[in-house]
């Protein structure tokens, strides 16, 4: 019982903490719970945090949430996704009340704006470091599928403005196809 509540309490504090102090976004977390549940605690592998990622990009709602509840149930079952959902949610929630009970002060303050101005460099920072690490990683596997949907996913993104949610949808649905496709010609070669 102890072990369950410590682990429960590291779910609940860790996803508290990240959500927090981190400014800009769903994005900016993902590298931040890597290196919070898969560098340091060791529960949970880089590539099943990516793929998380992935899930939790596709679905419905904030990345961050999303994120937080895979991670939660992978690593505590239901009460490890209601723990960690709770303590990604508190922060905002705390922080937003705290904010619009003092709006008019804040929105004129030059310190604060000065200082959410200061924030954005640190969040455009935080992602290039993302993409470039993720798309380093791609590039090393020499695998021309993940490389070409990359290198297609920017081209449709950049010069042509689709959407995310229709690149991501074709890109799980080609991945998902290759994946089959792959598995019933291993299937084949085994059966002869």
């Amino acid at each position: 019982m102890k072990k369950d509540f410590k682990l429960y309490w590291t779910l609940f504090s860790s996803t508290f903490f990240l959500s927090a102090f981190t400014f800009g976004g769903g994005y900016v977390i993902v590298p931040l719970m890597k290196k919070k549940f898969s560098d340091e605690l060791h529960w949970i592998e880089e590539k099943e945090i990516l793929d998380l990622t992935a899930i939790a990009q596709s679905s419905p709602g904030p990345i961050a949430v999303n994120a937080a509840i895979l991670i939660g149930q992978r690593i505590g079952g239901m009460p490890g996704a209601l723990l960690s959902v709770l303590g990604a949610v508190l922060p905002p929630l705390i922080i937003i009340s705290v904010i619009s009970s003092a709006y008019a002060a804040f929105r004129d303050n030059a310190v604060v704006s000065a200082c959410l101005k200061g924030m954005q460099s640190g969040v455009a920072a935080v992602i290039a470091d993302v993409v470039f690490g993720l798309g380093g990683k791609i590039v090393k596997s020499k695998s021309a599928f993940q490389i070409g949907l990359m290198i297609a996913a920017f081209i449709a993104t950049w010069f042509f403005g689709v959407n995310v949610v229709f690149i991501i949808l074709f890109c799980g649905v080609l991945s998902a196809a290759k994946t089959l496709y792959a598995g019933r010609k291993g299937g084949r070669d085994h059966a002869a």
